[in-house]
């Protein structure tokens, strides 16, 4: 059975490297930075984890998941997501509530609730972001999506998927209306990676373009 500390950041690491547009594996200050914490204890933690084969680890090229490594990974995520959408289909809350929440939960509950809840919600395969859950094997479809920073302006689009927020930008996306499903029109980007001028609801927001990168679009 692994330790909290080392599902953590088995789950970082994945996140992370979900979100690696290079072809280099992790970074230890990427994670050090996720998780607040110095890099050396980042460091040690990573020799464990590469102790029990479920990372490779290489200087100047970065973390990457051993197959072992990653089905811990996706079975923890795979108990987040279901947790997160169970506290909000079934006990009310806020989307911006269930990230903490489910942090704590998802090392108390076992396999066997996780696939209950999982049954009561009618085996989804979303959770209240958007964001696809593994299924019971561990596997995890990702669907090919644009991002709001990458579309051309002027673009009509839907919202699928808001990926990694914190719950104070969170509840400002949904104070503007931008939640899945919610269509979007794209009027204008600035350049440099300035921030998008969008409109929703027939209302002008202006989008800060680190925050679109993070919503997924069809």
């Amino acid at each position: 059975m692994a330790s909290k500390a080392l599902e953590d950041y088995l789950k970082i690491i994945y996140k992370l490297e979900e979100e690696n547009e290079s072809d280099k594996g992790v970074s230890t200050s990427a994670i050090a930075e996720r998780l607040t914490i110095s890099q050396a204890s980042v460091s040690n933690m990573l020799k464990k984890l590469a102790d029990k084969e479920m990372i490779q680890y290489e200087p100047y090229y970065g973390v990457s998941l051993t197959a072992k490594g990653r089905k811990v990974a996706l079975n923890m995520i795979r108990r987040h997501r279901i947790l997160e959408l169970f506290l909000v289909e079934r006990l009310g809350y806020q989307w911006d509530e269930v990230d903490e929440e489910a942090e704590i939960l998802e090392h108390a509950i076992s396999d066997k609730l996780t696939n209950r809840m999982w049954e009561e919600l009618g085996q989804p395969t979303q959770d209240p972001h958007g964001s696809p859950i593994p299924n019971e094997k561990g596997e995890m479809v990702q669907p090919k999506m644009l991002s709001l920073a990458e579309i051309e302006a002027p673009t009509k689009a839907k919202v699928m998927r808001i990926q990694n927020r914190s719950p104070e930008e969170l509840r400002y996306l949904f104070s503007i209306g931008l939640v899945r499903d919610a269509g979007v029109i794209v009027h204008q980007k600035a350049p440099f990676e300035g921030p998008l001028s969008i409109e929703i609801n027939g209302e002008q927001h202006a989008l800060d373009y680190r925050l679109a990168q993070s919503i997924f679009v069809a």
